[in-house]
């Protein structure tokens, strides 16, 4: 097995996973338990109790001793509900321990419990990636940010911010700023396609839960200054510790610019420890990602044998939630950019970048894509050498497209079947600030957005187990969001190219002298 492709180990774990999970929800689903009175598995102030365990409903009834006419009762129940209604154990355990212990300990069905152990295997594999999230994060900004300091150095080896080129920090400002728009333009996107199609939902909301939600949910002025907030970490070792991911963002960006402003020895120093230390995590990354077909295997066997085979109807249309954002950004945003800001025919500008996209795409690396990028760029479709190593190392750091809109739309296919509901309007806001500093963070590499995923994930407590659903198909969609990655960058460089040379052009005309 170790000698085929990651993603044909994936699917095979995938397969496995299924077809186990998939046969325990059939034959071993549905399960009833009476616990008459006396018995010793009750506590004495109970009198007896009845518990009923299917696929999609769980019912737990008990009778305390005195009270034999108002037997309590609760429902586990995706939707949740009004009244004893709860969404999930861990819910209940909150409101009536005992209920939900004696389920644990006496009610489960066989399905449930042995989805529970894969559950638990599985979510070994979700704690890797959450460890190296903080690391891979900070080391990859860094290695990225502080190489900009090898082009912003002036010749004559100054360091001062007056003897550096002044191009270059213009260049990087409109770089930053497109890389920005585009970026949000994407989740933008992801956001409309993903409540438009619901595929979570099936194409039908809880109306009463997505009532509630949106009672309690904060105003849309609070939750962005939270978020503002949270950019400025009152202590950063505790945001490192927490983790606080928009604070380690925030801090690693700050701590990175400022660097560049320090001296070249001190710049050196720093950048070699970053490119040291991201050359460690990308290795650790990598060997973690190796155990993906395991990790699928059993958390596909835990959702589906919890689920049963209704969960692949959604799944599919996750697939085309997503395939269908990526397509409105790299067929009509990005080209709509590219013909009235860098005045060039997309058609011809995507057949020059012809080998580098399908490079991306077969690779699912934007990194491993670069050198095949720069020279498409530079050679097939004429933007100027100066242009194109500037953008294009910057871009495939932290320029990731199509990583942030499969982020938006991955989190809130999984708040939709987890929960029966459409995240309220305050925590999608959350998912999409969260998404466009996360896709910042990610490793060009391929699957380095399962990683990201857990920080968005956590930020709006969403349980991560529920990625195992979509890492059953995360492959097919890392090669199409890493050939929208490259393709935004590829545009980047023709309308920073573009947008620098009107403004030399400019700058020249105002200083000629009167009168030539």
């Amino acid at each position: 097995m170790n000698k085929l492709a990651l993603h044909w180990q994936i699917l095979i774990g995938m397969v496995i996973g299924t077809v186990v999970g998939i046969g325990l929800n059939l034959t071993a689903s549905e399960r009833e338990t009476e616990i008459p009175a006396l018995d010793p598995r009750l506590p004495e102030t109970i009198q007896s109790a009845f518990i009923s365990d299917t696929t999609a409903r769980t019912t737990i009834e008990y009778t305390k001793k005195g009270e034999e006419e108002t037997p309590v009762k609760w429902t586990i129940h995706p939707l949740g509900g009004e009244g004893n209604n709860v969404t999930s154990v861990k819910e209940l355990k909150k409101v009536d321990a005992f209920a939900a212990d004696i389920y644990l300990a006496h009610g489960q069905s066989t399905a449930k419990r042995f989805g529970g152990m894969m559950k638990s295997i599985g979510g070994l594999f979700l704690r890797m990636l959450q460890m190296v999230a903080v690391p891979l994060i900070v080391v990859s900004l860094l290695s990225g940010v502080l190489g900009l300091g090898l082009a912003t150095e002036p010749k004559d080896g100054s360091t001062s911010d007056s003897d550096r080129p002044a191009g270059i920090g213009k260049m990087f400002t409109r770089t930053l700023l497109y890389y920005v728009c585009t970026s949000g333009l994407a989740i933008i996107t992801g956001l409309l396609v993903v409540n438009i199609i619901r595929p979570g939902l099936g194409g039908n909301a809880a109306g009463a839960m997505a009532k509630d939600a949106d009672a309690h949910a904060k105003p849309l002025s609070e939750v962005l200054f939270n978020q503002v907030e949270a950019l400025i970490p009152a202590n950063p070792l505790g945001a490192f510790t927490e983790p606080n991911f928009l604070s380690i963002i925030a801090f690693t960006l700050a701590f990175a610019v400022f660097a560049l402003r320090c001296s070249r020895e001190t710049q050196d120093r720093i950048r070699s420890l970053a490119e040291a230390g991201l050359d460690v995590m990308m290795s650790m990354t990598m060997a973690i990602i190796s155990l993906a077909p395991l990790g699928v295997l059993f958390l596909m066997g835990y959702v589906s044998a919890t689920q049963g085979t209704e969960v692949f109807s959604s799944l599919g249309k996750y697939v085309i939630a997503v395939a269908a954002a990526l397509a409105l950004h790299a067929c009509v945003t990005l080209p709509l950019i590219l013909y009235f800001i860098a005045d060039r025919s997309p058609l011809d500008y995507v057949k020059a970048m012809s080998p580098a996209l399908l490079t991306a795409f077969s690779s699912a690396s934007s990194n491993g894509t670069l050198p095949l990028t720069m020279t498409s760029v530079r050679n097939r479709a004429g933007v100027s050498n100066r242009t194109s190593s500037f953008v294009l190392p910057l871009g495939a750091t932290i320029n990731m497209d199509g990583t942030a809109l499969y982020e938006v739309v991955a989190v809130l296919f999984i708040a939709q079947l987890h929960g029966g509901q459409n995240l309220p309007l305050s925590q999608q806001i959350i998912v999409a600030l969260t998404a466009l500093l996360a896709s910042v963070g990610a490793a060009g590499i391929p699957h380095a957005g399962l990683v990201m995923m857990v920080i968005i994930l956590q930020a709006v407590g969403l349980p991560i187990e529920m990625q195992g659903i979509i890492l059953a198909v995360d492959r097919v969609l890392d090669m199409a969001r890493t050939a929208v990655n490259v393709w935004s960058d590829s545009c980047g460089c023709a309308v920073i190219d573009k947008v620098t040379q009107e403004a030399e052009t400019l700058e020249e005309n105002l200083t000629l002298p009167l009168g030539g």
